[in-house]
């Protein structure tokens, strides 16, 4: 494939990735001036009989348009062409420069409480806009959140459903099914993993994220309660009770229990936030009231009779000369 130029326009230069769901490649868009990079995603139907191949151009031409829509959001890579050739499936999209969360979130790394909840909001709020749209993921995770270098938001890439593509088999009867679920092990909750994810399916992903750069600990490697089916987490570290209580709704075992949808998330993410800035108000108002009562008291004594003096020094156990 490396040289190979795609639709007479899309120049490949190498492999960015792949799987069991298509490749990945970096590319040049030759009929631009400045050749600019751009990503293609090669996707494969895995049958070629009629049924399936009419099955897959719809499917395809769908998710083509979704993926046009939410490209849209400055932190979506938009959607510069789709096509077909020879029987397969091509996206070329924006190329995004910069550094994975995979190449920061690394095993054993951990990041404190505001430095989680910050990623966390940043997340939700593109997957608010996301869900705003009825569209779910499906694979969010580290490797599929870029740090853009050009100004440091990250990007959320890779969406799920058009990889359905590769996994889409068409009975006799003309019936579709998938034979693998889309998503990625540890951060895929139960329901997406029987083929049936939910806009709450993304909510988990996030948490799971949560909690890994909390403790350092791939998602794979946290135990399952065996009655509940819930993470096991909170005995690794010591947090508020207040971001580990958003964190355990976000990656309830059912999906009825936790956050519906990317804007639920998020209020819950800020109202942390929030809560912290009120505490930090408190504790001002508590230090401006010391201060006045400090102030009034210097006042009253560098006014005060040095009979009274003598008695206010008695009062607060203080000595204090009779005259100043």
């Amino acid at each position: 494939m490396i040289g190979q130029t795609l639709a007479g326009r899309y120049q490949i230069t190498s492999h960015l990735g792949g799987g069991a769901f298509g490749q990945t490649y970096l590319a040049e868009d030759t009929q631009l001036p400045d050749k600019n990079q751009c990503v293609v995603k090669h996707l494969k139907p895995q049958a070629s009989d009629p049924l399936t191949l009419q099955a897959a151009r719809r499917l395809f031409e769908t998710e083509a348009q979704v993926l046009n829509r939410l490209g849209n959001h400055d932190q979506i890579p938009r959607l510069l062409a789709h096509f077909e050739e020879n029987q397969e499936f091509y996206l070329v999209q924006d190329f995004i420069e910069g550094e994975s969360l995979s190449q920061i979130l690394t095993p054993g790394k951990r990041l404190s409480e505001a430095e989680v909840i910050n990623l966390l909001q940043e997340i939700l709020e593109i997957l608010e806009f996301v869900h705003h749209e009825g569209v779910i993921h499906r694979d969010i995770k580290p490797s599929n959140l870029i740090r853009r270098k050009q100004d440091g938001k990250l990007v959320l890439i890779d969406f799920g459903a058009v990889k359905q593509i590769s996994t889409q088999v068409v009975n006799a009867q003309g019936q579709a099914n998938f034979t693998i679920a889309v998503g990625t092990e540890g951060y895929m909750p139960s329901e997406q993993a029987k083929g049936k994810p939910r806009l709450a399916s993304d909510i988990y992903a996030v948490g799971i994220m949560g909690i890994q750069s909390l403790t350092g600990i791939s998602p794979r490697e946290l135990p399952e309660d065996s009655q509940t089916g819930e993470i096991i987490w909170r005995d690794r570290l010591r947090i508020s009770p207040r971001l580990g209580k958003v964190l355990d709704t976000m990656v309830r075992s059912h999906f009825s229990r936790r956050y519906q949808n990317g804007s639920e998330a998020l209020q819950a993410v800020k109202a942390l936030k929030s809560g912290n800035n009120l505490a930090w108000l408190s504790i001002f108002r508590r230090v401006d009231v010391i201060g006045l009562l400090g102030l009034l008291i210097a006042v009253i004594i560098l006014l005060a009779t040095p009979e009274t003096r003598q008695e206010i020094g008695q009062f607060f156990k203080i000595w204090l000369p009779p005259e100043l």
